[in-house]
């Protein structure tokens, strides 16, 4: 998820972006105004969340612009995080806030894997547990005598 938010911090000055989690899902919200539903597309492709905006400019004849801050146009490829779901991304625009869901994929139930060897392994790691085991009683059992004749 890291990488996401390196990427918001990247778009420009003019979008504000918030990302939010829960434990089922993310939620993406930028910030868009003059944007509307109709003049944004938003698709996924190769792991990559791709925001295409344009916001329509309405002009008074009777004025140009002296100076203009915001873009007409947001491209922007956003990372997805490894565990979400983006088939089943689920998006709203209102008033120019994109709100995008992207639930998280189930995490794996926990479940121990049992390992097997080979008889020729078996055999030499039984032969190294009972050497060590051996070595380790011994080592404790000279501690204990050498603990009891100092008291």
């Amino acid at each position: 998820m890291s990488t996401l938010r390196d990427a918001l911090s990247e778009l420009p000055d003019a979008v504000f972006a918030d990302l939010l989690e829960s434990e089922t899902s993310y939620l993406l919200v930028l910030d868009l105004p003059g944007v509307t539903a109709e003049t944004a597309d938003l698709k996924v492709e190769t792991g990559r969340l791709v925001v295409e905006a344009r916001r329509d400019k309405q002009l008074s004849p009777e004025f140009d612009y002296v100076r203009e801050e915001r873009p007409l146009f947001l491209d922007a490829e956003l990372p997805l995080p490894p565990d979400a779901v983006a088939d089943e991304a689920k998006a709203s625009m209102e008033r120019g806030v994109l709100e995008v869901r992207l639930p998280k994929r189930e995490a794996t139930s926990k479940r121990t894997i049992p390992i097997t060897a080979g008889d020729d392994d078996e055999q030499s790691s039984s032969a190294h547990q009972t050497e060590s085991g051996d070595d380790d009683e011994e080592t404790s059992s000279g501690r204990q005598n050498n603990s009891g004749d100092n008291a």
